[in-house]
């Protein structure tokens, strides 16, 4: 297979067998063609040369609806569903099933629903509407739509990218009972042990060529290096902070939504020059409000936000800005990047009426273009040219133009939601350096993560997030199965104390074990055995 965009060769004389019944991991940094490759077999893209062969028969898909007929389901990274439509509609749409007259037979829909997630335990209600599912949720529901067109094999791409780590045991479990039923899955995915906990079999690719095959007895390191093709330290190295004075302070904050309900509960924290504070906590317990409520994106119900003295109160998006905060959004497609400007307008989004990029009402094109070439250096972005729509990169190569746009400024304050989500190793190795030198300049810094190992890889603190409420502030040292208590709910100092040993620690101990497994269980986190299993072979 081979496919090209002008000058760019996107997938370069590609060989790939996938087998039934096998879970077949395409390992690869992003922008190396993995997801371009799937798009072409899903009849998304026209190959430019090559076959696909289908149980040694070449086809040929003008449309996703051919490889739809073909017995090929694909889950893409952004879901393809319609917030305002239910669970039944979304999973029937194109492929509506009628009565009488033509109509929609809406029962029938419901039954495929119900019938698929009973059968794989997937707990959807056919009636639900889309916007109000979790994106687990969601993600389940882009496997029963496949599923439910009779798919043979199975395309996931990047499918852990938006989940949190229970989600992920969770859908560990569902491919392996996908396989069991003789489903073909092909797994994008750039996170390693995610690769070695499930695959049968993995190819590398790099730079839009197979590079090799490779076991899922690999170590860590060795899938790192052969697909960044360069030695990858997976551990992130800084010196001890040297932390000057609070400069950004935030007091007794609290955040309603447009229900009314309370998403951030009387929150106070301070973040000092010099420091990495790091906000950890299982995704929706007010993480995201409390970032957006401090760039001003989100307006407060009570309490203050204050950076060099400065109350920050009815202050705009655009001064908060100007005042020197830079601020990496939680989903990048949404609130980070403007998806038909060019990937140079993307970089200057947030200073593009200042000098050097502006003079008076005119932007400076030459200038501007010169300094995205230099951030596409700086940055290592993958990209045919800087005047290119932003839309034709790959995720990870996305939030690269992000990171460069933010922290290619003097900053006061710099805050970052989910930083990696989506990228792959080498790329995360590039982004904690960065965010580590933005650190040791001086600059305060906030880390928005899901993602426990960048939370003890970055941070100089630990802020956990519960239910919109902070229960606690700890040092990086702190044990996982402490923060891990934490996250569940438990104050710090019971947690600390039920993992630490101390005269009462047992009592302690099995209190936290009670709290955290109610919250674990009303949060739909736990999955009987299969999830537990899955997990602790992940681990």
């Amino acid at each position: 297979m081979t496919k090209v965009f002008g000058s760019f060769v996107a997938n370069d004389h590609i060989d790939l067998t996938i087998e039934p019944g096998e879970i077949h991991a395409l390992l690869g940094e992003n922008g190396a063609g993995k997801s371009t490759m799937m798009n072409v077999l899903y009849g998304l893209y026209d190959a430019d040369g090559g076959d696909i062969l289908i149980d040694d028969e070449p086809v040929k898909f003008s449309g996703p609806g051919d490889a739809v007929a073909a017995g090929i389901g694909m889950v893409h990274q952004h879901f393809m569903l319609v917030p305002v439509f239910t669970v039944a509609e979304s999973v029937a749409l194109g492929y509506e099933p009628t009565k009488s007259l033509g109509l929609l037979d809406i029962a029938e829909a419901r039954k495929k629903v119900t019938e698929i997630s009973s059968r794989f335990n997937f707990n959807i209600d056919p009636d639900a509407l889309i916007e109000d599912l979790p994106v687990g949720a969601q993600q389940r529901v882009e496997i029963i739509k496949a599923l439910s067109r009779d798919a043979e094999i199975l395309i996931l791409d990047e499918p852990t990218a938006v989940l949190t780590p229970q989600e992920t045991d969770e859908l560990i479990s569902i491919m392996r009972q996908l396989k069991e039923q003789g489903t073909s899955i092909v797994f994008i995915t750039h996170k390693l042990r995610e690769v070695r906990a499930i695959a049968d079999s993995i190819t590398v690719i790099r730079r839009g060529k197979i590079v090799g095959e490779a076991s899922p007895d690999s170590t860590e390191t060795e899938l790192a290096s052969q697909m960044v093709g360069r030695a990858v330290s997976l551990t992130t190295e800084k010196d001890d902070a040297d932390p000057g004075d609070a400069t950004f302070q935030v007091r007794n904050l609290t955040v309603v939504d447009k229900a009314e309900n309370v998403v951030v509960d009387d929150v106070s924290f301070d973040v000092r020059r010099g420091e990495i504070l790091a906000v950890a906590g299982v995704q929706g317990n007010g993480q995201t409000e409390l970032a957006e409520t401090i760039i001003g994106l989100t307006e407060p119900r009570l309490g203050t936000i204050t950076l060099d003295g400065k109350s920050l109160g009815g202050a705009s998006v655009k001064d908060r800005l100007g005042a020197g905060i830079g601020f990496v959004p939680e989903d990048r497609s949404t609130d980070g990047i403007i998806a038909e400007f060019a990937i140079r307008d993307n970089m200057i989004l947030d200073v593009y009426d200042r000098e050097p990029y502006a003079k008076g009402l005119n932007l400076r094109s030459k200038t501007i273009t010169a300094e995205a070439k230099k951030k596409v250096e700086e940055f290592d972005i993958r990209l045919g040219s800087v005047v290119d729509p932003i839309s034709t990169l790959s995720g990870g190569n996305q939030q690269k133009v992000v990171l460069s746009r933010e922290l290619g400024r003097e900053l006061r304050l710099f805050i970052a939601s989910q930083p990696t989500r989506g990228l792959d190793v080498g790329s995360i190795e590039f982004v904690h350096k960065r965010v580590i030198a933005e650190r040791d300049s001086g600059t305060p810094c906030i880390i928005v993560s899901t993602e426990l190992d960048e939370v003890y890889g970055l941070a100089d603190r630990i802020a956990v997030m519960y239910s919109g409420r902070i229960v606690g502030v700890v040092g990086a040292d702190t044990s996982r199965e402490a923060l891990g208590l934490m996250m569940a709910g438990v104050p710090a100092d019971e947690a600390l104390a039920a993992t630490t040993g101390t005269s009462d620690g047992s009592d302690h101990a099995q209190a936290a074990t009670d709290e955290a497994g109610t919250a674990a269980t009303a949060a739909g986190t736990a999955d009987d055995d299969s999830a537990t299993t899955s997990a602790e072979e992940t681990k």
